[in-house]
């Protein structure tokens, strides 16, 4: 028979010998090992969660049982969690994106009864090889089925990701006295209880564990320190008073590679970790933060969930997330294992303009998605690169529609692609409004947050529906309980230096090089490589940028006009700086429809100040039509044939070519190759902005 005993040495394994068993962990163990029931347990960041599922599966393993599934959404924790296991005594092993070489062998030492623990991510379990020759067996002899980070199962959560609802699947096919666990620390009403729907927990035989969410430790506090250069300004002198080292977090990977460039200027160790950062190099910087080998990694939310650095001292938002809950998933990374740990959030009024960027990109309508599922064949398999170019819709979007029907049951997902299953699928339009308005008013209640004179932890917990949270309680620790420790003011002169950091023009504008796949099926004959597009160019700054983006965004917004003198200098700037093999010996600007003005003032005047030859504009065919299109194959079938052929005469050297916002970069590439065939050896993209 079980213990509470056996569980306290496992623990003191797992955490040392000073670590003491919670009566509450002890309730999830005892229900999971010892009654095999469902639990959902909702408990803050530092908890325990990780403790309750691998002590449970150490005793499980201990009475004969078979090894436990967790289900885990990222490498960073997934590295955390088997290293955990491992201090433990339990055997663990991890399937995921970054360990390819090693699935046969995993996959072999689960069907030998090796590992007490697999750790998989969502994605895996809807893996063809997987689902049909792993799952199987893992289903009929699982000990424990753990599903971590549990509110990614709700697209009312945070962080929404389709392949969780699959787990459903692998938990309907469980023998009847397999427990299951479901975990997070971010979770308000309305998620719990889509959470328990969505996993088929939360009946009646179900244990629901709902803790307090104070986190004593945090000192939270609010600088409204201005402008972007004067925030950044700020960091920059503040950073070595923080405590220890930390994260600080941005928006958009942009203005994490902007902040990590201008404190490495400054003398600070830190660097820049997104979600385009190379895995072995993400590792690597995991492993830094933890060793306090860098001040700070300046990080999007690729640094997130499960990142386990217990004395973590410090967490700083550049910019605040969208959701109250979001952003207490993200502070919960600091002191977990500290007395006290500084969280500063520097809001600024561009923010908004961020979140209504990633609204825009949500599920799309009902006519886009029901053109995914006419798209596919129901028995003839395709991948999502040869129906890109039969859909509107970027790659990452179209997958994210395919998971969700798969989930739905209208698609499947098999080797060599995707098939229609041939049943009857309903958009559920009303829940997607639903999801609309929360968002909505979780945007509204981050300005709140903002704002709030009262306890900036009980409105966070007020947020999550904190069942222990009393009327009236404070904290006692935040800027408005305890008097703030930091000042919003910022040395005058830093900030101008910062800003002209900041404000230096100048950013590559990367050449498509490859033709998007499946062009033939939309009448063009253009693959492969390409041979006749445009040199790589450059851009005066992103709009996603701390420095210039503030003043792009500003001028785009304006109505069409002359380009102004500032703007100017800057593309002068930008144009003394670049580093060609062979300088241009004219300019040729895009036609526009919203702007005309702008781009024909602007290239009158580079043509005027740097002696180039005037080409005028680069007009549109009076049958064009403007192009809307999303995906990369739509978008050059539609700019094919726009431009009608320019009269350069003999240019004897490359074109500047002008426009006034770069995108996707295919509207360039397609006019590159209209000047190119006109006579122009070379062409040299140059424009105002890039929007990433």
């Amino acid at each position: 028979m079980t213990t509470r005993a056996d569980a306290q040495q496992i623990l003191e394994q797992l955490a040392g010998s000073g670590a003491v068993l919670r009566d509450d962990q002890w309730t999830a163990i005892e229900a999971l090992v010892v009654d095999r029931r469902q639990a959902l347990v909702v408990q803050r960041t530092g908890w325990g969660k990780s403790a309750v599922y691998f002590i449970a599966a150490k005793l499980l393993r201990a009475a004969g049982r078979g090894p436990t599934v967790i289900v885990s959404p990222l490498l960073a924790l997934m590295r955390n969690q088997v290293a955990a296991a491992e201090r433990a005594g339990v055997q663990a092993a991890t399937i995921n994106s970054g360990n390819v070489a090693e699935w046969d062998d995993i996959h072999g030492r689960v069907q030998q009864g090796e590992l007490d623990v697999l750790l998989v991510s969502p994605e895996r379990l809807n893996n063809p090889d997987f689902r049909d020759n792993v799952m199987p067996a893992l289903a009929a002899d699982a000990g424990l089925v753990v599903v971590d980070e549990a509110h990614c199962v709700s697209d009312w959560g945070h962080d929404f990701r389709p392949d969780y609802r699959r787990i459903r699947t692998l938990i309907g096919e469980l023998g009847h006295d397999v427990p299951v666990l479901a975990t997070t620390a971010t979770a308000n009403d309305r998620v719990v209880e889509d959470v328990a729907g969505q996993l088929g927990v939360g009946g009646r035989d179900t244990l629901v564990l709902r803790g307090g969410l104070d986190r004593e430790s945090l000192r939270l506090s609010v600088v409204k320190a201005g402008n972007p250069a004067q925030r950044a300004a700020w960091i920059a002198a503040h950073l070595g008073e923080l405590p220890g080292s930390g994260i600080i977090y941005t928006l958009t990977v942009a203005q994490a590679h902007d902040i990590a460039a201008l404190l490495r200027e400054r003398g600070h160790t830190v660097a820049a970790y997104t979600g385009s950062t190379d895995p072995t190099e993400r590792e690597q910087l995991e492993s830094d933060l933890l060793a306090n080998r860098v001040k700070a990694l300046v990080a999007t939310s690729a640094l997130g969930m499960g990142f386990d650095k217990p004395d973590l001292g410090f967490v700083v938002h550049l910019g605040a997330p969208s959701s109250p809950i979001a952003y207490y998933q993200q502070v919960g990374r600091a002191g977990r294992a500290t007395a006290s740990a500084d969280v500063v959030l520097l809001p600024g009024r561009e923010d908004q303009e961020v979140w209504r960027y990633f609204a825009s990109v949500a599920f799309p309508s009902e006519p886009m998605v029901r053109k995914v599922i006419g798209a596919l064949e129901v028995d003839r398999p395709q991948s999502t690169v040869a129906l890109e170019p039969l859909v509107d819709l970027n790659r990452s979007r179209l997958e994210m529609v395919l998971k969700v029907l798969d989930v739905d049951g209208a698609v499947r997902r098999v080797k060599g692609g995707w098939l229609s299953t041939g049943a009857p699928w309903v958009y559920d339009e009303d829940r997607y409004r639903r999801l609309d308005e929360a968002r909505r008013r979780e945007q509204q209640a981050m300005l709140d947050y903002q704002d709030t004179t009262g306890c900036r932890m009980t409105f966070l917990r007020g947020q999550l529906d904190d069942p222990e949270l009393r009327d009236g309680e404070r904290c006692g620790r935040c800027d408005n309980c305890a008097g703030a420790d930091f000042t919003a003011d910022v040395d005058a002169a830093d900030t101008d230096d910062v800003r002209r950091q900041l404000m230096r023009p100048g950013v590559e504008l990367s050449a498509r090089r490859q033709w998007p796949s499946g062009l033939a099926k939309l009448g063009l004959d253009l693959s492969g490589r390409i041979v006749d597009g445009p040199a790589t160019g450059r851009v005066i700054g992103r709009l996603t940028d701390l420095g210039w983006g503030t003043r792009l965004r500003r001028l785009l917004d304006e109505p069409d006009g002359e380009v102004s003198d500032d703007v100017v200098r800057a593309a002068v700037d930008v144009l003394a700086a670049w580093n060609w093999q062979t300088r241009p010996v004219a300019v040729l600007g895009l036609d526009s429809n919203t702007r005309p003005l702008l781009i024909r003032s602007l290239t009158e005047r580079l043509a005027r100040l740097g002696r180039l030859a005037d080409l005028g504009t680069l007009s549109y065919r009076p049958e064009r039509r403007p192009v809307t299109a999303a995906n990369s194959a739509y978008r050059v079938a539609g700019l094919h044939d726009s431009w009608a052929t320019p009269d350069l005469g003999d240019p004897g050297g490359p074109v500047l070519l002008v426009d006034d916002v770069a995108d996707t970069g295919w509207t360039l590439t397609m006019a590159a190759r209209v000047v190119r065939a006109a006579g122009a050896p070379e062409v040299l993209p140059f424009a105002l902005a890039s929007v990433s």
